[in-house]
């Protein structure tokens, strides 16, 4: 049995590394979403249905907003010699 850390379901060590690759993945997963709903507001087949797409979009939107915050946060506590609140 070793005493090797194993890597975690992101293929790291690392938790603070980890964490880093699940915000990414949770990032890609809102992109997509936000460009399904951008394509259901062109092609929509009805009015509700376009208006539903508008609204997910600015949903989709804030949450991506404050997605990019926590990425920006963790990229920098990644720099050497960055300050630690």
């Amino acid at each position: 049995m070793s005493n090797e850390p194993q890597a975690g379901p992101l293929g790291t060590a690392d938790p603070e590394e980890a964490a880093y690759l699940a915000l990414h993945a949770e990032r890609e997963t809102i992109e997509r979403s936000l460009a399904l709903a951008q394509v259901r507001q062109r092609f929509g087949a009805n009015a509700d249905e376009v208006e539903r797409a508008h609204v997910e979009e600015r949903e989709l939107l804030l949450t991506l907003d404050r997605l990019m915050t926590r990425i920006r946060a963790a990229e920098y506590k990644r720099q050497p010699g960055a300050r630690r609140w």
